[in-house]
């Protein structure tokens, strides 16, 4: 079957699929959008998982394609279609991809010397772009993956950087064309060595200066940034096109001392109307109870925001 065709069957597939939220409800009061990573109801299976995120407080859902296959790009479109479906029937919208290279594991890095390994990699990665269109429309895929983007083989940073942007400016076009924005997102030094300040990433991405490739930023990733985190939000407004919510230990809002009313003030006064997903590493008691005190944390903070403004 071929892309167009998958396409095209799409609607027919899922029977009275309810439409996708894109805006959160302004009888609600609210005024940010929230969604979660997937991968907090593991265990759970996706169908399970959409059930969980909607009833915990979350409009949308972000993917880690690990989750879906030991080998996503290689997903058959009829699984495709069943993921997208399912998203569509239970009326969560779908934000898009994030933690892109995990799998298969071992087998993938875009920033390697090893020209092969390379190349096949960014084959990868566009194969990945085909999927994030699959599964929705509009998708984000957030390229953190500091293990598959790291330096290796005597590489300095800078030549990692150089072979970082040509391999994204290579697949911006496609991107482009398949309605998926790429955003490399900027990487906590103790992570990742390649890409470690939000001034860094957006050098690069206005040199590639395609509008498929933006960024985005995450609080716990900013915890080495020089600059108070409002005034970095105001900085590169422009370019933040999504948001990942965490401590910076990794755990959820609430549970550690990082005032999420300084971000989410400056993204207020921005104008921000993406979305807020949730990301956090560690799911005690469960990832059902981590979801659901984070939606509410968020939600007060939102409030309180609102009250004074």
């Amino acid at each position: 079957m071929q892309r167009r065709a998958f396409l095209i069957g799409l609607s027919a597939a899922a029977c009275a699929p309810a439409p996708q939220p894109d805006e959160p409800s302004a009888s609600a009061g609210h005024r940010f959008k929230l969604a979660v990573c997937n991968e907090t109801f593991q265990g759970a299976g996706f169908a399970r998982g959409c059930e969980l995120a909607l009833a915990t407080g979350y409009a949308g859902l972000e993917i880690a394609p690990w989750t879906l296959s030991e080998d996503p790009a290689g997903l058959s479109l009829e699984r495709r279609r069943e993921y997208r479906a399912t998203l569509e029937q239970e009326g969560l919208a779908y934000v898009g991809l994030h933690s892109l290279l995990t799998a298969p594991p071992g087998e993938l890095h875009i920033t390697t010397p090893d020209d092969a390994v390379r190349q096949s990699s960014w084959d990868y990665f566009r194969r990945l772009v085909d999927l994030c269109a699959d599964l929705g429309d509009n998708g984000l895929m957030i390229l953190g993956s500091g293990k598959q983007r790291r330096t290796v083989g005597g590489s300095t940073a800078e030549d990692a950087v150089k072979r970082l942007r040509d391999g994204l400016a290579s697949v911006a076009e496609h991107a482009g064309e398949s309605g998926v924005t790429i955003l490399p997102e900027t990487l906590a030094p103790h992570l990742c060595d390649v890409l470690t300040s939000m001034e860094q990433t957006r050098a690069m991405v206005d040199e590639i200066g395609h509008p498929a490739v933006q960024t985005m930023f995450d609080t716990h990733n900013a915890v080495a940034e020089p600059v108070p985190h409002d005034v970095l939000i105001r900085q590169h407004a422009e370019l933040i096109k999504h948001v990942h919510i965490n401590e910076m230990d990794g755990r959820h809002p609430g549970t550690g001392n990082y005032d999420f009313s300084v971000p989410l003030g400056a993204l207020m006064e921005i104008g921000y109307d993406g979305w807020l997903s949730l990301e956090v590493f560690k799911f005690e008691p469960s990832g059902e109870e981590v979801a659901r005190v984070s939606a509410q944390y968020l939600r007060q903070v939102e409030a309180n925001l609102l009250l004074d403004d």
